[in-house]
This record gives C-alpha cells, structure tokens and sequence, in this order.
C-alpha cells in the first residue's frame, strides 16, 4: 500500500488481543470506529500486508497498515471560511491557523476544517482521493501558529521528505505552569497504556522524542517559554511537559483543571510561532512567523508575562 496517505503501526504488547477497528480508533482518535470499519471493509487496512475484517484480533509485532482515504458518507465540501495567509505562490500556502479549527476532516470532523478552507480558496489540492489533500504537517486542534500546507503533489512529496528528515525546524511558544528546571528534555513518547486516547512518557516501546526549551518570563505560577522540539510526535510538547509537572496553561487532556479554571484558560496556551524550511521548488531557505493569537496575548497581559 505504501503511499503518503497511509501509516504503518506496529502491535505492542498491551495492544495485543485488540480487535482491529478498536486499535486503529483509540490510536487515530480524530477519527471514529465507524469510519475505520469502513475502510476495513473497502480493503483499506492490511494486517501482515492481508487484507483483515474488523473483528480481527491482533497479535503482538503485527503490522497494521492504514490507508487514509474518502469512504462512503465522507467528503471534501469547499467552505467559505476566513483564511491568514501568512505566504503564497505557485507550490505552497502558509497560515496561521486559529483555534479551535482541525487541520483536516474526518469521521468525528468533517466540516469547518482546514482543508475545507483551503479547498474553497484554491479549488483544488493535490491528493483529492484522501482526506488529507495537501497536508504534510499537523497542529492540534487547540493550538495556534504557522502551518504550510502543499499545493502541488511534487511539493508535497518534498515537504513530507523534509519533515521525515527532520530538518525543519520548528520554534513554539506556550504558558506553562510552575517554572520549568531543565533546558531539555529527552523521554520517549507512546500511547498511554490505560487511557488509549494520550499520549505518555514510557520507559520502554514509543519513539524517541526530544524537545528544548528557553524560559522568556515569569512569574511564581507561570512562564512564559520558548520551545524547540527535534522530533514531531502526537502531542509531543504537551506530553514532555507534563512529564516534568509543567503542563500548558489551558490543556483540558495533559494539565490541571483547577489551575486552568483559576486562570480562565478556555484552551491550551500553545503557539506554532515559527517554521524554517527549504522551498520545494528553489531550495531556498525561508523562515515563517506567525503572531500569537488574541487570548494567548491577553493571558500573557493579565498574568504579567508581556508588558503592554
């Protein structure tokens, strides 16, 4: 199957006797079970490069396959939806994206998105089978900030290279809880193994993850950090921070409830503030700022983070 769109998975030992539909959902959780059934059915997922129903049950080290394409029921509608465009042209388009909008649609989002956007402002993007045309990047539903989106398939398959690579680099900003000791943290990342749906720091299994990270300000309860991650795992920042008892300010999955009531924090505090590349077209090296978001900038106010 091997193709752009599709993701291979690995069967762990606490993943083993699940049934397929169940672990492609608690692992892809944008997406539902019924929206997996039916790319089981269409032939869409292979077990061991086979073909499997979704009542399959999984062994450990099985390989899982998935191929992330429109089924019956979903499609890509174009919307009339605002865009900042931060830059254009011929192979790509950057935006700040703003919260809460999903980057792409799926069974459990399949309007307001991103790409819904996107397909009204461009008509087309490349890759119109999947449910992800143009995508080679993703910023949580909650978080703001740069993302570049691909507008020819030759750009997008350099851009998914480059990422693959790991020579983008990536810069965020966040409020965070406490004041963080340590400039760099190194802890692997894997699904937490009680609630599917997080991710966690596991001693053993996940994938290596590595994030930096520079105080800016702060106060006795919170800072105002600068964040550098080398790796680009699901949730990534907000589970390394976490791990050191610093969670986003506002983070309804990773932080503390009570300290985001008291700060009035509707959503995390986490902002794609810069994106450096190399242009797929020329090779040159352009770098990508996008201004915080309005609530983020009011946080920092009111908390003494920014001065006026």
């Amino acid at each position: 199957m091997n193709n752009k769109d599709s993701e291979l998975l690995v069967v762990t030992d606490n993943q083993k006797g699940m049934r397929l539909d169940q672990l492609l959902q608690g692992h892809f959780n944008h997406y539902s079970r019924t929206y997996f059934q039916k790319l089981i059915h269409s032939g869409k997922v292979l077990v061991n490069g086979e073909p499997a129903k979704k009542r399959t049950l999984l062994e450990l080290d099985d390989e899982v396959e998935v191929a992330f394409t429109l089924v019956e029921d979903t499609s890509l509608v174009p919307e009339k939806i605002p865009l900042e465009i931060l830059f254009e042209d011929e192979a790509i388009i950057v935006l700040n994206k703003p919260a809460p909008m999903v980057v792409h649609p799926g069974a459990a989002n399949t309007s307001h998105t991103l790409v819904n956007a996107l397909l009204y402002h461009l008509k087309e993007l490349p890759g119109s089978e999947s449910l992800r045309p143009g995508i080679v990047h993703r910023l949580d539903k909650e978080t703001t900030g740069v993302i570049v989106v691909a507008k020819t398939e030759g750009a997008q398959a350099n851009l998914i290279a480059q990422f693959a690579a790991r020579t983008v680099q990536k810069e965020y900003l966040a409020i965070c809880i406490g004041k963080p000791q340590q400039s760099l943290i190194r802890a692997r990342i894997g699904r937490n193994p009680k609630r599917r749906q997080m991710m966690s720091v596991v001693k053993e299994g996940g994938k290596p993850a590595e994030t930096s990270l520079e105080i800016l300000e702060y106060t006795p309860h919170l800072s105002y950090v600068r964040l550098f991650p080398k790796t680009g795992r699901t949730h990534q920042i907000r589970v390394h921070l976490k791990s050191i008892n610093h969670p986003v300010l506002g983070d309804s999955v990773y932080g503390k409830a009570s300290i985001n009531e008291k700060y009035r924090a509707a959503r995390q505090m986490l902002h794609a503030h810069t994106l450096t590349l190399c242009h797929p077209s020329n090779n040159e090296i352009m770098q990508f700022c996008a201004p915080i978001a309005e609530d983020m900038k009011k946080c920092l106010h009111a908390n003494n983070l920014i001065s006026l």
